[in-house]
This record gives C-alpha cells, sequence and structure tokens, in this order.
C-alpha cells in the first residue's frame, strides 16, 4: 500500500503514470480508489483533493473531498451496522520498509482476530445467597478512527482490528496526505465479506479536515475515539468529546530519550541508536530525539555512530534496495529540521555528519549528527519528526534520569547498559509508557503501545488494546 514515506509511489491502475521502476511495483486496479466508503458503497464529492508523492511533488491522484455531511451519513452506517456485526460470533517508505509495514498491519488483524475469542467475562461469588453477580464485556458501538501520515496502513489495522475483533463498526478518517491506504483497505474489507457499514471511510482535504473531525468527536451516534497525532491536535479532540462525553483513547507526541551508559556494550548502542533514530527517516512517534551519553563512553560512542550513519544509511529511491532513508513528509517538515539544527549550531553545536538537504530533491534530508548539545536547545525541547540525532553529554545517573524526564510527554525512552542494578532502577524511573532496554526497535504486536503525561490515553496493540473498545456490564441476578 501507500505511504507518505515512499521516495517512490506505486502507480497503480488510473492513477498518472510513473517511471518504470513504479509501474512495476503497481498495486491490482481494485485497490486503488478515489471516493469515500460509506455503508459499503464508494462515494464520490463535487470536490476532490491532491496526493502527492513527497519525493517528487508529482501529484499521484486525486481523492473524493469528503464533509460534514460524508461524515455525518458514515457515522449513520456505522451505527445501523453495529447491531448485527455485534451479535457475530468470533472466529478466529523506502519499498523494504513499506513492505514491512504491510506485514505489521496484517498481523495486527491475525492477532485481534484471535483476541475476539478471549473476551471473557466474570461470574461474581455474591455476598447474599440468593444473588448471582456477572460481569459481561460488551462493545462501545460506534468507533471514530483518525489516523496519521507515516504508517497510513498499521496504524489503521491497530486500531480497527481491535474495533471489529470487539464487535464494534468503524469510521476512519486517514491523514490527507496518505487516504489511499485506508481505501484500499477498505476494498480488501469488501473482499473479506465485511458487511456494509461495518468499515467506512471519509476522506478529506487539510480544509475539511475541522470540519470532519468535529462532526466525528459530537456527534452523539459515535461511542469511542482513537486518534493517532500530534499532542495539540489530541488536545482538541479531547475538547469536542466532553460534550458527549465519549470513551478517548490517545497516541499522541513524543520525545523519546535515548541513554547510553558507561557500562553499555558501545557497538549495541550504536546499532540500536541507528535503528531507533533513522527508522522511517526519523518520522516516527516513538523514534529517538534526544541522545544523553555518559561522560566516560561519550567521544567512542560518537565517533562509532557518526562513522555507522556513514556507512549504513542510504538516501535514494524507494525502490532502490540499498535505500534507507526517504523524503519527508513535504518541505514544512525539512524546514523544521533545519531550523532546529541553526538554533543548536548558534548556541555552539558542533555538525558531526550531514547537516543539509539532499541533493534528490527539497524534501530530501542527510541523516544528521550533532554533539556538544545542551538542553537549551530547541532541538532538545521539542520532537524535531525528522533525521536529526543529538548528543548530550552527562555525567551521573540521576543527571540522565533528570534530563530524560524533564518533558510534558512520555511516549518511549530508550537506555543502555549491562549493570543489571541499573537496569532496574532506570527501567522504573523514566517517566514513558514504553522501554527498549538495549533494544531500539519496540513496537510489535502482542506489546501494549501508549505513553504517558501528554503522550495519549489508553493502549493499543496486545491482549489489552481489545479492552479500549469494551463496555463492563454488570448484572445482578435476585431472588435464586
Amino acid at each position: 500500500l501507500l505511504r507518505g514515506s515512499s521516495p517512490g509511489a506505486v502507480r497503480p491502475g488510473g492513477l498518472s503514470p510513473g517511471p518504470a521502476a513504479c509501474r512495476r511495483w503497481a498495486l491490482p486496479a481494485a485497490l486503488v480508489r478515489r471516493g469515500g466508503l460509506v455503508g459499503g458503497r464508494w462515494v464520490e464529492t463535487p470536490a476532490a483533493f491532491p496526493v502527492q508523492d513527497p519525493a517528487s511533488g508529482e501529484e499521484l491522484g486525486r481523492v473524493a473531498d469528503c464533509g460534514a455531511a460524508e461524515a455525518r451519513a458514515a457515522v449513520r452506517a456505522a451505527h445501523e451496522a453495529g447491531a448485527a456485526w455485534s451479535r457475530l460470533p468470533a472466529k478466529g517508505k523506502p519499498l523494504k520498509e513499506a513492505q514491512g509495514e504491510i506485514l505489521y498491519s496484517a498481523l495486527f488483524l491475525e492477532w485481534f482476530a484471535e483476541e475476539a475469542r478471549r473476551v471473557y467475562g466474570d461470574v461474581v461469588p455474591a455476598s447474599v445467597k440468593d444473588r448471582r453477580i456477572l460481569v459481561l464485556k460488551q462493545p462501545v458501538g460506534v468507533a471514530a478512527i483518525i489516523t496519521p501520515w507515516n504508517f497510513p496502513s498499521a496504524m489503521i489495522t491497530r486500531k480497527v482490528g481491535a474495533a471489529l475483533a470487539a464487535g464494534c463498526t468503524v469510521v476512519v478518517k486517514p491523514a490527507e496526505d496518505t487516504p489511499l491506504s485506508a481505501l484500499a483497505l477498505g476494498e480488501l474489507a469488501n473482499q473479506a465479506g465485511i458487511p456494509a457499514g461495518v468499515y467506512n471511510v471519509v476522506p478529506c482535504s487539510r480544509q475539511q479536515t475541522a470540519a470532519v473531525g468535529e462532526v466525528l468527536c459530537t456527534d452523539p451516534l459515535v461511542a469511542k475515539i482513537s486518534f493517532t497525532g500530534s499532542t495539540a491536535t489530541g488536545k482538541i479532540l479531547l475538547k469536542h468529546a466532553a460534550g458527549t462525553v465519549k470513551r478517548v483513547s490517545m497516541e499522541l507526541g513524543g520525545h523519546a530519550p535515548f541513554i547510553v551508559f558507561d557500562s553499555a556494550n558501545v557497538d549495541h548502542a550504536v546499532a540500536g541508536a541507528l535503528a531507533s533514530k533513522y527508522r522511517n527517516s526519523g518520522q516516527t512517534c516513538v523514534c529517538t530525539n534526544r541522545f544523553l551519553v555518559q561522560k566516560g563512553i561519550h567521544d567512542k560512542f560518537v565517533e562509532k555512530f557518526a562513522k555507522a550513519i556513514e556507512r549504513e544509511l542510504h538516501v535514494g529511491n524507494g525502490f532502490d534496495a540499498k535505500t534507507t532513508q526517504g523524503p519527508l513528509i513535504n518541505e514544512k517538515a525539512v524546514e523544521k529540521v533545519e531550523r532546529h539544527i541553526k538554533d543548536a549550531v548558534s548556541q555552539g553545536a558542533s555538525i558531526v555528519t550531514g547537516g543539509k538537504r539532499h541533493s534528490l530533491g527539497k524534501n530530501f534530508f542527510e541523516p544528521t549528527l550533532l554533539s556538544n548539545v545542551t538542553t537549551k536547545m530547541l532541538c532538545t525541547q521539542e520532537e524535531t519528526f525528522g533525521p536529526l540525532a543529538p548528543v548530550i553529554k552527562f555525567e551521573t545517573e540521576a543527571e540522565a534520569i533528570a534530563i530524560a524526564n524533564a518533558v510534558n510527554v512520555g511516549l518511549a525512552g530508550y537506555f543502555y547498559s549491562q549493570d543489571p542494578a541499573q537496569i532496574w532502577r532506570v527501567a522504573e524511573q523514566l517517566e514513558v509508557g514504553m522501554v527498549g532496554v538495549n533494544e531500539g526497535i519496540i513496537s510489535s504486536v502482542e506489546g501494549p503501545f501508549g505513553g504517558v503525561k501528554e503522550s495519549g490515553l489508553g493502549r493499543e496493540g496486545s491482549k489489552y488494546g481489545i479492552d479500549e473498545y469494551l463496555e463492563l456490564k454488570y448484572v445482578c441476578f435476585g431472588g435464586l
């Protein structure tokens, strides 16, 4: 499926033709949809908005620009389909990176198809002889699913898989940069026999996003909102949802620390740093944003990290097997990276490697490493969301923990150490929802994904993810 971070996007059936390499990887024409999906029907709108390749700026096609009316229709279709669906019994980038996401997406569907069998209730012993207490788990109802552009398939299946397994119906509002994945999943849902109205999609332009989002967050037929995106947008959606007291789960912004202690295996730490920072060109919510390296190992780590960046990372066309780094999603994202570098250098930071746009195009940026970084610099105070690795030197464990926790978000954190006592201490003290210990890639279907502080509410994936779409009902049988 198409992903906004892939350097060479696919041009399948009906979209504008592209290079021979793109056509070679063409998707089946049936998966390339341009209309919204409402109640099992593909819906066109008077206006359409363009979907562009971030690598070249080329228009890949135009997609129906749904508005408030289409959003309301989708909510009603989901509501009407909900009763029958909830009663059904449970049954059980660069191209390489994009293909990996599709497998990851499918694994969420497989996982939650099995979890649907394990939505267990309880029989609770009563203190009164003629009573029996039952606890039932039931679907919350219609779920509004609002997803980002950086993982346009996996972010949908991680939410939708849990919702459908719980017996909910859904309305998906994908990011305007990457609507084609959500629409392709809609076609696959139709082919798989998912009943009309169970999975609905309302793509829209940036201009229509506020109106559509407000409908999804305020319509009384919507019982649940699941959102992945920025903390600022999440707060707006929470305000809308408060009016009808909806169930909400939010996976919001991060500012992940990556701590390397003197006891760490430097080579392992460098490999983990490379994976954690530069995956998807630094455009994931769990990407490391701040490297904290202890004084005794600092110089050695920076030297090896720089060599690994120059040796292992390759900016290029997404269909080239060697490519590891594609473009950023748009020029605004590139400008933020440039602003962070300029600010850091103006305050004394040094560019070890990279530091400028790549010659491939305006949205490509060189993987960059900064040293002599302080906590006063912008890149350590806000999420960059790009291929920039700033390194801060620290002296004591307590200092590292204080720096790592001195932010208002807490999604993921990483650290490398070979001291067992230190591992326990630091893992427990980091104020994040997920910790990687001697590991730079933590996302998995089996693990509960989510954050603390202003990084969100609730958990996705794992055995806990389905609970976000279930209500507990207490039933008391008396007179027995």
